[in-house]
């Protein structure tokens, strides 16, 4: 199994509404892209302090990397994640992505 993380740096000025709008359209990809096996989003929990100012982040799960591609190509994926590099800092420099195998 592929596990897909994003992290993101919103911009000072995007509203709390505007994140969760941001993540709604990306946990409705679930809907349309038959791939994602899981998904989960949220904000940064950890005390250490070492998060680089990416505070909010999610990851998705797929069967192997072939479905994870898939889902990068995906013009569902394509929309939801212009939407959201559109909401952070210095745009795709404000996020940061990790696949690993699980």
């Amino acid at each position: 199994m592929i596990r897909h993380y994003v992290f993101v740096k919103f911009r000072n000025d995007v509203s709390d509404g505007d994140k969760q709008a941001a993540f709604r359209a990306l946990a409705n990809l679930t809907q349309t892209i038959p791939e994602i096996r899981a998904a989960s989003f949220g904000t940064n929990l950890s005390p250490e302090g070492l998060t680089q100012g990416y505070e909010d982040g999610f990851a998705m799960d797929f069967d192997d990397l072939a479905a994870r591609d898939a889902y990068l190509i995906h013009p569902d994926h394509r929309k939801a994640g212009a939407e959201m590099v559109a909401l952070v800092e210095g745009g795709r420099d404000g996020v940061f992505v990790f696949d690993m195998e699980i």
